[in-house]
């Protein structure tokens, strides 16, 4: 059964996914748990810090993989290799003036609640989280609206 997904990252971080046409993605050293029970049929979204947008969805296409060859470089973490790393394909990816405002998510997820309101960009500390299929849904069909809205792919 698909597990759901947010990853949280930098604009640098969904640019290099970008540049290697959504064909993998690589999570911090720190997510090696979580990172390891991604499986092929997971559907993530991507999360951009210093926006606090939504960019994009896509479905995993391969099991995690552990390496050490540098790929992503984080400004804030230079030292971090994001060593593990799943390969994905692009479902709904949205040109960078199109994401979408996180903010008005909080009130619409259920795994958000935890919370309060003015705290809302604390759901969003630390590179992965595991989120109800409900909430993903929520979040992918207004991906899809946006990106038929502007004529992007769907």
């Amino acid at each position: 059964m698909a597990r759901y997904w947010i990853v949280v990252g930098g604009p640098e971080i969904f640019a290099k996914t970008k540049e290697l046409g959504f064909s993998r993605h690589g999570f911090k050293s720190t997510r090696r748990r979580m990172a390891g029970v991604i499986e092929p049929g997971d559907r993530i979204a991507f999360y951009i810090t210093g926006r606090k947008q939504f960019a994009g969805s896509v479905e995993v296409t391969g099991p995690m993989v552990e390496e050490d060859t540098r790929i992503w470089q984080s400004d804030k973490k230079p030292a971090e290799m994001y060593p593990y790393r799943v390969g994905i394909k692009p479902v709904t990816i949205l040109e960078q003036d199109d994401w979408l405002d996180a903010e008005p998510y909080h009130e619409r997820f259920s795994w958000t609640q935890k919370w309060p309101r003015k705290n809302w960009t604390l759901a969003y500390q630390g590179n992965l989280h595991e989120v109800p299929k409900d909430d993903f849904d929520i979040l992918e069909k207004d991906l899809k609206k946006a990106a038929k809205r502007v004529g992007a792919p769907a």
